[in-house]
């Protein structure tokens, strides 16, 4: 009998052998193929990062570097700049379950570009290249006491991602989004000239990049602060049982900022969740057992804390800290529980658990139109930011509309800068009162509520997110009109300053043409190269 069968399976039969295997075997699939690839691939980079790293050679190689994005940026102009400008990046990277079509039909601009250039602990910055890794982070700055302020949890999130999307983590109330710990930015404009700009140096320039998704230039250089790193990270589990203490308990704990180092919740069900409370501590306490709760072998994490949620009982450990920040990545959340239905399972983690979890590239590259279709009418992988205000009713729609468990909280401050720029800004209630406290509301998984659809699920959510002043992540599908997607986020200045450099409408499109559906596509289509007829004439002209 076949594996995660769905009988709504049955609107699309597979063609051929080889598709049916992936369709109705995917777990299958993805344990004796993709585990193994993904892990081969995977050690490789960090192999070659680490060499370059010891070598300390990438100082010298990043002005070079530099300089040929320039290079190239000027033979487009030369030339006559006629095409639009992306990255070299293979679209299939993308943290989107989506592939970006402007891939195939804008003139690639090659970075090469992934490495740690200086760690300056008298400053307390460490300074990278865009393609940097967060797990390539961690393990360069954990060693010699230090970490990043704000840790994202999957190792794949690169600083140029964050940079031009956003990130996140559960040190985020204590020191907001991502883009709040970078010191300043290096970019080459559509002009080729390299621009460095910092609160104090282009400062208009400094509060746009964030959000702006590649489109006022090419980062090439972001300063990060890091803070001191202690060796464990002491995790409170608070089960509760009703919603109104879960809201109450989960808004009181992120307002705590000197306190908690970390806040997190799980939320299981309408009224059961998990508070978890973090701080950074240098011994294993009394009060708790040490978990390095990243060991192959070891349960999922939100496996794990739904058992502490059953057993109704505060629980403390104590995680080592590198495993805490990635303590989702191994089943990339609980994404995972879609691809190999069995990956829970103590066998699965004691056998394959050490290459888990597959790169998402493979698995995108691996769709067939089965599971195309269940994916777009069922699957969710979405975050929306959200008012700390408006969490109660942010959780309630999430609840009665998708039906999907469990839902992830995670806070964050959302921060004014001082020229009062930028494409997001804090909360301003009907008082008129400031709360810069947010929380971004992960859903990923299937929606189970009666009839489900994902595509009218997704538009009622974007209208709710707009109705409370949140704004939705880029790297997620969206059906937002273009209008709507302006309401969302604040384009004035983005308009303005895009106006004022040179080339850069003729290099870059609009953030909202990059992100919405005409610009992305299903895995499958990409590969068949099912794209716009506007764009396909220029594929066939180019080749």
């Amino acid at each position: 009998m076949s594996e995660t069968v769905d009988h709504t399976e049955t609107e699309y039969k597979p063609k051929g052998l080889f598709e049916y295997f992936l369709t109705h075997w995917r777990g299958t699939f993805a344990t004796f193929f993709l585990l193994p690839i993904s892990f081969w691939f995977t050690l490789w980079l960090k192999t070659r990062n680490k060499i370059v790293f010891w070598m300390r050679s990438a100082p010298a190689k990043h002005d070079k570097r530099v300089a040929e994005v320039q290079r190239q940026i000027n033979e487009w102009r030369e030339s006559g700049a006629k095409e639009k400008l992306t990255t070299g990046r293979n679209g299939w990277f993308t943290m989107s379950e989506l592939v970006p079509i402007y891939k195939k039909t804008n003139r690639k601009i090659f970075l090469n570009m992934y490495d740690v250039l200086e760690i300056n602990e008298e400053k307390g910055t460490v300074r990278v290249e865009p393609q940097v890794n967060m797990g390539q982070i961690t393990a360069a700055l954990n060693p010699k006491g230090w970490t990043l302020a704000v840790v994202p949890e999957l190792d794949d999130l690169t600083v140029g991602g964050l940079v031009n999307g956003f990130g996140v983590e559960t040190s985020s109330h204590k020191y907001g989004l991502f883009q709040y710990i970078c010191e300043s930015f290096e970019l080459v404009t559509a002009e080729g000239k390299l621009i460095k700009c910092s609160r104090n140096e282009n400062p208009e320039m400094f509060s746009m990049i964030p959000w702006s998704y590649g489109t006022l230039g090419f980062l090439v250089a972001v300063e990060l602060k890091i803070i001191p790193a202690k060796k464990y990270v002491r995790v409170e589990y608070l089960p509760l049982f009703n919603q109104d203490e879960i809201v109450k308990k989960f808004d009181t704990e992120c307002r705590k900022i000197k306190e908690n180092d970390f806040v997190e919740g799980l939320v299981y069900s309408k009224h059961e969740g998990v508070i978890m409370i973090g701080h950074m501590v240098d011994k294993v306490g009394k009060d708790g057992k040490r978990n390095p709760l990243r060991r192959w072998y070891k349960p999922w994490f939100y496996k794990h804390v739904l058992k502490i949620l059953n057993n109704k009982k505060t629980v403390v450990e104590y995680v080592p800290l590198r495993q805490y920040y990635h303590r989702h990545t191994r089943s990339l959340f609980w994404a995972m529980a879609e691809v190999i239905p069995f990956g829970h399972k103590g066998w699965h983690r004691f056998f394959f658990g050490w290459a888990m979890a597959p790169q998402i590239s493979l698995m995108k590259y691996f769709e067939t139109e089965t599971t195309r279709r269940l994916r777009e009418k069922f699957n969710v992988a979405q975050d929306m930011l959200m008012p700390m205000d408006k969490l109660k009713e942010s959780m309630d729609h999430f609840h009665d509309h998708w039906g999907l468990s469990p839902i992830w909280l995670c806070p964050m401050a959302v921060y004014e800068q001082p020229n009062g720029l930028g494409f997001i800004h804090p909360y301003k209630k009907e008082d008129g009162t400031i709360d810069e406290m947010f929380v971004d509301i992960g859903a990923y998984g299937v929606g189970k509520t009666p009839g489900f659809d994902g595509n009218k699920a997704l538009h009622e959510c974007e209208q709710f997110v707009i109705k409370h002043k949140g704004v939705q992540a880029m790297y997620a599908k969206t059906l937002l009109s273009k209008e709507d997607f302006r309401k969302m986020f604040d384009h004035s200045y983005y308009d303005i300053l895009r106006s004022k450099l040179p080339f850069s409408d003729k290099a870059f499109p609009e953030v909202y043409d990059k992100l919405s559906r005409k610009a992305r596509v299903s895995a499958i289509d990409y590969k068949k190269n099912k794209i716009p007829v506007e764009e396909k004439v220029l594929v066939e002209k180019k080749s």
